[in-house]
């Protein structure tokens, strides 16, 4: 019987660097985080699990064509890994200044399904996806895989609040906030003008930037997209339509904001935004879009206009049972900071940018 509590337990024990054991069918897995565990004399481990891509930049040469970059990869080296050794592999912030690591072997997975769900488990957390193997450390919570499956229906989604909410873009707005019981996400839904059946909404899916919404980062155009968003959402409104904001609590498209700052980092050495990700051990895109399509369904949004310049998006709200009537281009001038992070988008994600 699965409970997403366990889900919620294992990404407290991962956030407070504590062992976790995460099963599967194929059997269990346990597991300490390279990144977060504390330094304690004595803890060493055989193995470690890391990522597809991690190992492809360790230079293990079976690795170096994977076409899934966070999937779990096993591997030993000639000595057993200490915390301190794990936590320099885990990073890919030390990659240029010590590239001679290793030799390094991958092993087979016997518990593939465990492994997976780990990676999961990891960037959920917010983490370095890293782990040792089988410390002996005490082990704070248990998760399976099928407890990661439930804790992740967008069915378990439901409205908790909402209010009348005046913004800058239009003084007629409402606020809808959004919350799974066992889960510490908080999304928003801001709808512009009077929700009606007779007119299509306009719709934009806005994962949240901290760096970019609030701080006004230079280095993605998240701030001006979402500035433009409201603003063409309040001439709708103006003119009898309505426009609604999904605002999603997706820091980094899903990675987590220390995560994406690292992620920043690796961009100054001269990494493009995918290969930065995928140094990490991360997909590119991580984004929780069936929880963009609960949120519609609660809202009773069938039908929409879609604000984006991206086609996969409409094809992946499409595939949710979202009708996506038109595909309204958002695209904003470039500035010298974030011209590579949107030529990245246009050639190696497939944005509709000129």
């Amino acid at each position: 019987m699965t409970d997403t509590r366990n889900v919620a337990r294992a990404l407290d024990a991962l956030r407070h660097g504590w062992a976790i054991r995460v099963t599967g069918a194929d059997g269990a897995l346990d597991l300490l985080p390279a990144e977060t565990a504390f330094v304690q004399p004595g803890i060493y481990a055989a193995r470690l699990l890391i990522s597809d891509a991690r190992a492809a930049t360790l230079k293990l040469a079976n690795q170096r064509d994977a076409a899934v970059p966070e999937a779990p990869v096993l591997i030993r080296g000639a000595e057993p890994f200490s915390l301190s050794a794990a936590r320099n592999l885990a990073d890919p912030a030390q990659d240029l200044g010590s590239p001679l690591r290793g030799p390094f072997k991958a092993d087979p997975i016997d518990t593939g399904e465990a492994a997976t769900a780990a990676m999961e488990l990891a960037r959920l957390a917010g983490i370095l996806p890293a782990f040792l193997v089988s410390t002996g450390v005490e082990i704070a919570a248990e998760v399976s895989a099928a407890d990661l499956a439930q804790f992740k229906d967008p069915l378990n989604l439901t409205i908790q609040a909402r209010a009348r909410l005046p913004v800058h873009a239009c003084e007629h707005a409402e606020i809808v906030a959004f919350r799974a019981r066992d889960d510490l996400r908080e999304h928003v839904a801001l709808v512009l003008g009077t929700q009606t059946s007779e007119r299509e909404p306009l719709v934009r899916l806005h994962s949240e930037c901290l760096t970019g919404d609030v701080l006004g980062s230079l280095k993605c155009d998240c701030g001006p997209q979402l500035d433009a968003a409201l603003a063409h959402m309040a001439e709708e409104a103006n003119a009898g339509g309505w426009g609604v904001l999904l605002y999603l609590r997706q820091e980094g498209r899903g990675i987590g904001l220390i995560n994406k700052l690292r992620a920043y980092e690796l961009q100054d050495q001269g990494f493009d935004t995918v290969d930065a990700n995928e140094r990490l051990g991360l997909p590119s895109e991580a984004r929780d879009f069936p929880v963009a399509a609960r949120m519609l369904d609660l809202l009773g949004i069938a039908r929409l206009r879609l604000l984006t310049n991206n086609p996969q998006k409409v094809a992946t709200l499409r595939e949710l049972g979202v009708e996506v009537t038109e595909r309204v281009a958002h695209q904003l001038p470039a500035n010298p900071h974030n011209q590579r992070y949107l030529d990245t988008k246009r050639d190696r994600t497939g944005h509709l940018l000129r």
